[in-house]
């Protein structure tokens, strides 16, 4: 359970309504690294201690549904999807106190100040995310998520070639399109020997 911290007497306006203040925690990995699992694990728990959660995805991501965040496991927690960080943060309820958001690297940069925004107003923010996009490289706005949170959490998946540690995701179709949604098929999660920074023929099981 993650502990709960007050600022200063200074700093007064970022204290919630019954004295504590907010944060920022990121969980950030690969595909198939269970990212959205852990988020949703996490929303359950704030549901089940009765606080108001609210959770947001991009519209972009419909692979498994237009209203709800999935893991690729089959877990599910309603959603409301929304186009930019100004839309999502418009639609937030006073009286929230988690706020989930799930694929963190489709949001546009401004997600970065509605994510402080929102911690300064007392807010759990717990964002989910891919921190390298197909080619290895940062996905933005992770890296500057990663860089605000108080909280970050690594997941790793299971290399499909070696059976290591993943830490990649494996683009497995041509396109040279950063913002690719897709899941098995279209991607897989390799460990830094098994990665190729470009398109590769995705593995064959015996």
């Amino acid at each position: 359970m993650v502990e709960e911290f007050a600022f200063d007497s200074t700093t007064e306006r970022r204290k919630h309504r019954n004295g504590r203040a907010g944060w920022v925690e990121v969980i950030a990995g690969s595909m198939f690294s269970g990212k959205s699992e852990e988020l949703i694990r996490r929303l359950n728990r704030a549901r089940i201690a009765r606080q108001k959660v609210q959770v947001f995805k991009p519209r972009i991501d419909d692979r498994y549904s237009v209203e709800e965040i999935a893991s690729h496991s089959g877990m599910t927690h309603i959603s409301k999807p929304v186009m930019t960080a100004k839309e999502l943060l418009s639609q937030i309820e006073e009286d929230t106190e988690v706020v989930g958001i799930d694929e963190g690297q489709f949001f546009d940069m401004e997600v970065i100040d509605a994510v402080n925004e929102l911690a300064d107003r007392g807010k759990r923010v717990i964002v989910a995310g891919l921190d390298q996009d197909y080619m290895g490289k940062p996905f933005e706005p992770m890296p500057q998520l990663l860089s605000i949170a108080e909280y970050i959490t690594k997941t790793h998946a299971i290399c499909v070639k070696c059976g290591q540690t993943a830490n990649y995701s494996q683009r497995t179709f041509e396109s040279e399109e950063r913002v690719e949604v897709g899941a098995t098929g279209k991607y897989e999660a390799r460990c830094r020997t098994c990665f190729i920074p470009h398109a590769d023929k995705p593995t064959v099981h015996e």
